[in-house]
């Protein structure tokens, strides 16, 4: 079960915005992530809690930031409640789309555990629905993710598989690249990987890769 802390930072000037300690874990029926966000100063901020099946579509999910609150499911696509600070208002929200995204780490894993990419596959498109800080605010984000390198590095644990994917935003073509290790995110822009506890999770192989259709 990996356990460890990321930091998060405004991928344009550096600025420093969070620190994330998790945990995760494959289990019978998925994958599971858990969180809790804190302020460079070490205040609370927020908390992740993503559960996976083992199609990789999220079966639930809550997040927390700035006193909002998101409950979401794969239901007819994606749907979501999003719940405002006073706990008075909620909104419902539904998008016909893949899985959910935002700035935690977990959703890079997740968007992976979803596409079962391999290094001769051609880039496959995806639709996230991006939940955004510090509210929280849903929108519909169109990606195309490849899997561009494969390596195996070698550690005091065995091999150790890095995958390097090569992610473009649609709408503006920007593209950057996410180095993951089974259920840990090594390195993506605004994310980087400051303590890991015990080795990343090796999800077992599939015979067969799943259609990510929502």
């Amino acid at each position: 079960m990996p356990r460890g802390r990321y930091s998060l930072h405004d991928p344009h000037d550096h600025t420093p915005l969070a620190e994330e300690h998790f945990q995760c874990a494959p289990g019978p029926s998925g994958w599971r992530y858990v969180s809790r966000l804190t302020t460079p100063t070490g205040d609370h901020l927020g908390s992740v809690d993503l559960a996976l099946d083992e199609l990789g579509r999220p079966i639930r999910l809550e997040l927390h930031a700035a006193d909002w609150q998101v409950r979401g499911a794969a239901v007819d696509g994606v749907t979501w409640v999003r719940t405002d600070p006073t706990g008075v208002h909620a909104t419902e929200g539904n998008a016909r789309a893949h899985a959910f995204t935002g700035t935690s780490p977990a959703f890079l894993v997740a968007t992976t555990r979803l596409l079962r990419l391999t290094p001769s596959a051609p880039a496959t498109r995806v639709r996230l629905v991006a939940l955004t800080d510090p509210v929280l605010a849903p929108r519909t984000v169109d990606q195309s993710w490849a899997l561009v390198d494969r390596e195996a590095h070698a550690t005091d644990n065995g091999p150790l598989v890095v995958d390097e994917y090569q992610v473009t935003t649609l709408d503006t073509g920007e593209q950057h690249a996410v180095h993951i290790a089974g259920d840990v995110v090594l390195a993506a822009p605004g994310i980087e990987l400051e303590d890991l506890e015990s080795p990343p999770s090796v999800f077992p192989a599939t015979a067969t890769e799943p259609d990510p259709g929502a």
